[in-house]
């Protein structure tokens, strides 16, 4: 698809709608691109989107029809609730910005549907933020798998264990929507879509939360292997090789793998016990593919049909588990 481009060579200028703790990911990964400038942002809290504001050392809109009406502002990155994202992916794109969309991308594949819709009709990027898969060691083994390297493949692992505290997780949308969405899109970036899905959920270790902080998953890919997804707030893995979040595909004539924990600093992160240096990093090089993507024109690393699929495959999951049964992604 062709894209609107920028017409001069000044840096592309960046709106944040939504000031939460992502937004200071994000924040990072922008200042350090010398082709990108965060204009300014925008947050239902305005005490708490002032104090970015100066923490970010940019403007301050009083509402997000000011902040994308702004003529300084190309793109958009909506960092809300997953219920508010179609509504500020609309009113960003109505107004001619591009737009970055934070995971889970939508409450619904209709609404995913037009997000698509506005994206082509307006020749504008909708990107969705599947920064799991911007990670250089996954893209390796991306380039394997597709090369054959590794054979046939044979079986799939993406496994989460970092726990999170029930105050925490209660600000996010459970364990499928929220968590489970970064394994699924994981796994169909290295091998393939899946045919049918048959998943559980478990609570066990929330006090007062009715949602699950544990969910597990058994796919049928449509290559014939098979995939494991496991996602979970309930507990850290402290053992000597821990599932922290590691990524597994075996195949008949290889293997690769990929894991958090290779790279850890001994601090606190916003919701971890750690900080997990990998995650940081995926959000900078999914920042830099994006600001890439609205100057040169080119396909997202992950599209708006790949987030169709896989809010196919979470709501499959969340009907396996509310009836007990195998469901085939249509």
């Amino acid at each position: 698809m062709h894209y609107m481009q920028k017409k001069n060579n000044k840096p592309v200028g960046i709106g944040f709608i939504g000031t939460g703790e992502v937004s200071q990911l994000h924040e990072i990964a922008v200042k350090a691109l010398p082709n990108a400038k965060l204009v300014g942002v925008w947050n239902r809290n305005c005490s708490t989107g002032m104090k970015r504001a100066e923490q970010y050392g940019c403007k301050w809109f009083e509402t997000p029809e000011d902040l994308v009406k702004d003529p300084e502002i190309d793109a958009v990155f909506v960092l809300t609730n997953l219920e508010t994202h179609l509504q500020y992916a609309r009113l960003a794109m109505e107004h001619g910005k591009h737009v970055l969309v934070e995971k889970p991308l939508a409450f619904t594949v209709a609404e995913i549907e037009e997000m698509k819709a506005l994206s082509e009709n307006r020749g504008l990027v909708c990107m969705p933020g599947h920064n799991m898969i911007h990670e250089a060691s996954l893209k390796r083994a991306k380039s394997l798998i597709e090369n054959g390297d590794l054979g046939k493949i044979i079986s799939c692992y993406v496994m989460y264990n970092i726990h999170h505290s029930e105050e925490r997780a209660s600000t996010l949308p459970g364990i499928v929507r929220h968590l489970l969405t970064h394994n699924i899109y994981t796994m169909m970036y290295l091998v393939g879509n899946p045919r049918r899905v048959s998943a559980m959920k478990a609570t066990r270790h929330y006090e007062s939360l009715t949602q699950e902080d544990l969910a597990m998953v058994l796919l049928e890919l449509e290559n014939g292997g098979l995939a494991h997804l496991s996602a979970s707030f309930a507990a850290d893995d402290y053992s000597a090789d821990p599932w922290t979040f590691l990524v597994k595909v075996i195949g008949t004539a290889g293997t690769t793998h990929y894991t958090y924990q290779d790279w850890v600093e001994i601090k606190k992160g916003y919701a971890h016990s750690h900080t997990y240096s990998a995650y940081q990093g995926s959000i900078n090089n999914e920042v830099a593919h994006f600001v890439d993507v609205c100057l040169k024109g080119g396909e997202p690393l992950s599209t708006l049909d790949d987030a169709i699929i896989a809010q196919k495959v979470v709501e499959a999951c969340e009907k396996s588990i509310s009836e007990g049964v195998t469901v085939a992604i249509e």
